[in-house]
């Protein structure tokens, strides 16, 4: 194994590990759901739910199940960002393009082949906020044509999160999300308005968007098309053959099932056959009986409506049958019998309805009474071999006996058959045989002995079989809980792509308004300064570089009591602090000489800046123009 592949599968362990020693509180937090909110992910697997719930308790500061429990009680307004950080929403339009054309191939080979004009029903299980859907349609579309999609295609998307599927029916998506589509698939089936692209009406007809739950709803059935991908492996081993089970009831007998990339099926080879197994590609396996969409493994009754004639078929079968055949109802009265049965115990019509311990065939040639006893009281069958029987004319007879009870659908004993079947000839033939053959035993033994080798050899061939499948299936939930890990980086991703989008933004309007500010202080005939509360410069205008000889970098960030300039400091300092301690301008005049040792008079107004924190105050130093 590589070393990352190791080191995954120590992380993997690890995590359960954490998940065992936590199993009473995420259980208790989980019913909790289940009672209050009516999810319940009893069939999730708990590594991924322990996780993602934890994920979302760190995001609030909580450490144990038990807190945040407390807190889902008092903050109801939790549920939906706990169900959103469970429910991993990561979809997007042509995901796994290989797999769509794929697909596309197999839909217009079959489409051209059958010359149909039937409906085609699509379902796309947990559909997340619609792009899944949608690609289905674009594709149906581009096969059939926008007129002939309209008339015979529907597709039902349905997901078990109210939110993604609120965002699914705007049928509204961000430029970014149609990266994946061709441009003229763009301009073919969406509009654009504004920041987003609106999938057009005809398109958007086609698709039905409802809430479903895999595991507890029944299934839409009579589906041509069924896609669910990189959701099944989000359910533990037992959920995920509940859920395909109902899938393959939901298919038509030719339907195609599209799974997600960690999606194998390699222990449901009876349900489904591989049609690409590298782009989990299947199609529904036709020998296996249709399950009934409420789970009950019974398969429905298939008789026609010509019941009478079935019956007498089934009665000439059972009457020309070549074993003797007797039933008895629960009453322990004979019900029916074949006519095998009338020639070997001399029965006769009236005998039905007798009870069947009043009869000869009851002790003769074995005691049956017993037998019947014990197959009622048991409910499984007695095989009785070898049984001789002698007739009348001084024939022997050898039978094998059978006793069955009848049990019906609900549990209950309906009766019991009992066949006789003539095995005299091979019998006879047998004993001949070992006569014969005596002098073979050995040869016998030592081929016994062999066969016990192979036996043992196969035993040890099929254990290195078990193990193998035990394997695979630990490679197989690997596979999906790295897969599933993954889906929840993309999704963190996609997160700080939103964010990152935001600084963006907002950084772009911080250059603007300083870009702006910059304009305006460039642009005033007034010498200015912006000083913090420790009188250090902040902002040092053109007009200040003009009139002192310092420029903007030489000052920023230094104490302006420290400049090197022409104004008497101290006096406009002292006027700074008096207008920071009580939040009143100051104005004064004073005799200060340029960057070229010109004598000037000017004017310093301070002012305290408001609504700042921390405080600072704003110079603005104006020349007085000399007098006459």
């Amino acid at each position: 194994m590589p070393a990352a592949a190791s080191l995954e599968s120590e992380e993997l362990c690890s995590e359960e590990s954490t998940s065992s020693d936590s199993l009473p509180g995420i259980e208790s937090l989980l019913e909790y759901l289940n009672t209050s909110r009516g999810f319940d992910f009893s069939g999730y697997k708990r590594s991924t739910l322990e996780r993602r719930i934890r994920r979302r308790m760190q995001s609030l500061g909580i450490e144990s199940y038990s807190e945040y429990l407390d807190y889902l009680e008092v903050r109801p307004d939790e549920f939906p960002h706990l169900f959103n950080t469970i429910l991993i929403n990561v979809t997007s339009f042509l995901r796994d393009p290989a797999a769509w054309a794929a697909l596309q191939t197999i839909i217009e080979k079959r489409l051209q082949s059958s010359h149909s004009t039937s409906p085609i029903r699509v379902w796309s299980a947990g559909c997340a906020s619609g792009e899944e859907p949608f690609t289905i349609a674009i594709m149906l579309a581009d096969i059939l044509g926008l007129e002939q999609y309209a008339e015979r295609v529907k597709i039902y998307a349905t997901d078990v999160d109210d939110e993604a599927l609120g965002h699914a029916r705007v049928c509204a998506y961000p430029e970014s999300a149609l990266e994946s589509l061709p441009e003229a698939t763009r301009a073919k089936y969406f509009t654009h308005a504004g920041p987003a692209y609106i999938v057009n009406k005809e398109l958007r007809r086609g698709v039905i968007f409802g809430r479903h739950n895999l595991v507890q709803d029944a299934p839409i059935s009579r589906i041509d098309l069924l896609v669910c991908r990189n959701t099944l492996m989000y359910f533990n081993a037992e959920t995920q053959t509940r859920v395909l089970n109902r899938m393959h009831f939901a298919l038509n007998d030719d339907g195609i099932l599209l799974l997600g990339k960690a999606e194998m099926l390699l222990t449901h080879a009876d349900l489904f056959t591989p049609l690409d197994l590298k782009l989990r590609l299947f199609s529904r396996t036709r020998n296996r009986p249709r399950e009934r969409a409420t789970g009950d493994d019974r398969t429905p009754s298939t008789f026609d409506a010509n019941a009478s004639d079935h019956a007498r078929l089934c009665r000439a079968a059972f009457d020309r049958s070549p074993t003797a055949q007797v039933v008895i109802d629960s009453q322990g009265r004979v019900a029916f019998f074949n006519h095998r049965a009338t020639q070997l115990f001399c029965l006769t019509p009236d005998d039905a309805g007798r009870p069947f311990h009043d009869l000869e065939a009851s002790y003769r040639p074995t005691d049956l009474r017993s037998c019947l006893d014990r197959v009622r009281r048991e409910r499984r069958p007695i095989y009785l071999r070898s049984i001789e029987r002698k007739e009348a004319d001084g024939t022997r007879l050898i039978l094998n006996i059978e006793v069955v009870p009848l049990i019906a659908e609900t549990g209950a004993v309906l009766g019991i058959q009992m066949s006789f079947a003539d095995v005299t000839e091979s019998y006879h033939l047998d004993a001949e045989l070992r006569k014969a053959h005596g002098d073979l035993k050995s040869a016998q033994q030592e081929l016994q002995s062999t066969s016990e080798e192979l036996e043992t050899t196969n035993e040890e061939l099929q254990s290195t079989v078990e193990e193998l499948e035990t394997t695979n299936e630990e490679l197989q939930s690997t596979n999906e809980e790295l897969e599933t890990m993954n889906e929840e980086l993309q999704s963190t991703v996609e997160e700080l792509q939103s964010m990152n989008d935001e600084l963006r933004q907002r950084t772009e309007e911080l250059v603007n308004m300083s870009s702006f500010f910059g304009s305006v202080l460039g642009s005033m005939r007034s010498a200015v300064a912006v000083l913090d509360r420790d009188l250090l410069v902040r902002v040092w205008n053109p007009r200040m570089e003009e009139l002192w000889g310092l420029r903007a970098s030489e000052t920023h960030g230094k104490p302006f009591v420290t400049l090197d300039i022409g104004l008497p400091i101290d006096q406009v300092a002292s006027a700074i602090r008096s207008s920071l301690s009580t939040g009143a301008p100051q104005r004064m005049i004073v005799s200060c000489t340029n960057r070229r040792g010109k004598p000037l008079q000017c004017t310093v107004e301070v002012t305290t800046l408001q609504g700042s924190a921390p405080p600072g105050v704003t110079l603005v130093i104006d020349e007085l123009a000399a007098e006459d």
